[in-house]
């Protein structure tokens, strides 16, 4: 039997940021990863450069059952405090927009400066250790591939269901589950939306094709980029509201949120009359899309002057423009999702310590727990804040 004062379970960005800390506190560590390698979604993450944190990190960028759980952890452990780790190892890095922080080179920046802190720390690390069972009395034994391990602490850091072919499971849900601790039904977030029939058609015609767009379901909107896909819907516009989007809701899109397009037509129309709603139009829409707007929603219209064009046949062309409404067939699921929304329920765990409630020295940190950051490094915030927070009391 290997003993230690803490075991992690998962080699993740939580998991080793609450090992790291855990371990400067003189704690014995030990970090059992089931993948052959750490940190697989670190390396993957911001197209390889890894967008790390968010400079507007706020409680509101958090989707939760329970909204104030985040607070503690991301004031005892802000953006700020990880931006000055990672000038600390001299990692060059840049904003991008929106406040996204990225690495000038690569998402192997952070893992070895992760690495080095948990080294410096004396944190033992084991990949392709995958977990049989785990057990509690007094203390927790974890049987693994390669061997057994006993710790008063026992760490849950085996994030969600989202991207299975980077080795993501329900593991932790079900070790969640034996101990008691609840579990809000999942679902995929961050994630592309799928349609069929005609409207799927013409999105694949459209693949490619990108337009800054206003994105909303309900009251909730996001002002950002909008990819076509062979499927559907993608881009940051899309992934974001994709997180407050239930089967059923319509999607509201404004593909033209700086004119308001029915005024705009009306001037056309003033002021110049004898040109082409299309040519007019061109002006705004990508060619491709307006050619598949036209083609859908007004092609009898299309080599007319806007003159000859009724006032409130203007309005509905502007009501598609300023907001198309379309429902979804589904989104792509886990396949392709970046996060894994809900979760352990919050409710049983404290947001000071990371500790559960009713458990004595178990601890749960980052996407396995019901918080769910926005698109832009706020996921990364939170794996980096909670898994801090838990290794101060692991």
């Amino acid at each position: 039997m290997n003993n230690f004062d803490v075991i992690v379970l998962g080699g993740g960005a939580a998991g080793l940021m609450c090992a790291l800390t855990a371990g400067q506190r003189g704690r014995s560590v030990i970090v059992l990863e089931g993948a052959n390698k750490i940190g697989k979604k670190i390396l993957m993450s911001g197209g390889g450069r890894c967008n790390f944190t968010n400079l507007h990190c706020e409680p509101s960028n958090f989707l939760s059952s329970n909204p104030h759980f985040c607070k503690s952890a991301l004031k005892q452990f802000s953006q700020w405090d990880f931006i000055a780790l990672v000038e600390k190892h001299e990692i060059p890095y840049h904003e991008k927009t929106l406040g996204q922080l990225f690495c000038d080179h690569s998402s192997k920046d952070i893992l070895t400066m992760l690495e080095q802190e948990c080294f410096a720390a004396g944190v033992q690390i084991k990949t392709e250790s995958g977990v049989g069972t785990v057990t509690y009395d007094p203390k927790y034994t974890v049987e693994s591939e390669h061997g057994s391990y006993e710790a008063e602490s026992l760490v849950i850091a085996t994030g969600g269901l989202s991207i299975p072919r980077m080795g993501a499971s329900d593991f932790g849900f079900r070790l969640a589950g034996q101990f008691n601790l609840p579990v809000l039904d999942t679902r995929a977030g961050l994630v592309p939306f799928t349609f069929s029939g005609e409207l799927q058609q013409m999105f694949a015609r459209l693949a490619g094709v990108s337009i800054n767009s206003s994105v909303s379901v309900g009251p909730t909107s996001f002002s950002e980029g909008l990819l076509f896909t062979h499927r559907g819907l993608s881009g940051p516009a899309i992934l974001q509201i994709s997180s407050y989007w239930l089967p059923g809701d319509l999607l509201i899109i404004n593909l033209l949120p700086d004119h308001e397009m029915n005024q705009v037509l009306l001037d056309d129309k003033r002021h110049q009359s004898r040109k082409k709603l299309h040519t007019l139009l061109s002006q705004h829409v990508p060619k491709a899309l307006l050619v598949e707007l036209e083609n859908r929603y007004w092609k009898e219209w299309v080599d007319m002057s806007i003159a000859e064009i009724p006032d409130s046949k203007l309005s509905d062309i502007a009501a598609i423009l300023n907001s198309w409404s379309l429902k979804p067939t589904a989104t792509e699921g886990y396949r392709t999702a970046e996060v894994t929304l809900q979760g352990i329920d919050t409710q049983s765990m404290s947001s000071k310590t990371m500790e559960c409630k009713h458990q004595p020295g178990l601890f749960c940190v980052g996407e396995v727990l019901d918080v769910t950051g926005h698109l832009g490094g706020f996921n990364f915030q939170w794996a980096w804040s909670s898994g801090y927070v838990a290794g101060l009391h692991a």
